[in-house]
């Protein structure tokens, strides 16, 4: 990964020429990181890390915002006191043109299928 890190409150994202088609769908593969990226999508805008109502501990939340952001899903940036995450999906539509879109459509179609509302 490209190591740009200066201080604590910045993270580490790998560079577009680093992000992996086989990373991207091992990251989507976890239901919750997928909940987690079918909210960002929705809301088509940064969103804090506080704003998502995970049913899982503080650090598994930060286990699975960890690998979305490692493997190029999200980017994460502190903002104040609140760390923000947004879709790279400019990076990831260049990359897998359609990918997104197509896995999004597919997790929103199982959803209903399954009477599941995430």
């Amino acid at each position: 990964m490209t190591s740009t890190s200066v201080t604590s409150r910045e993270l580490e994202h790998p560079g577009r020429d680093e992000i992996r088609l086989e990373g991207v769908l091992h990251a989507l593969s976890d239901p919750l990181r997928l909940q987690i990226v079918r909210e960002l999508a929705a809301e088509g805008d940064e969103m804090s890390c506080s704003q998502f109502d995970l049913p899982v501990t503080k650090s598994t939340t930060t286990h699975h915002f960890r690998v979305l952001r490692e493997s190029g899903v999200i980017r994460q940036v502190y903002r104040g006191t609140a760390k923000m995450n947004g879709l790279r999906t400019v990076d990831l539509d260049d990359l897998f043109p359609g990918l997104l879109d197509s896995l999004l459509a597919a997790a929103a179609r199982q959803a209903a299928r399954l009477g599941a509302d995430g």
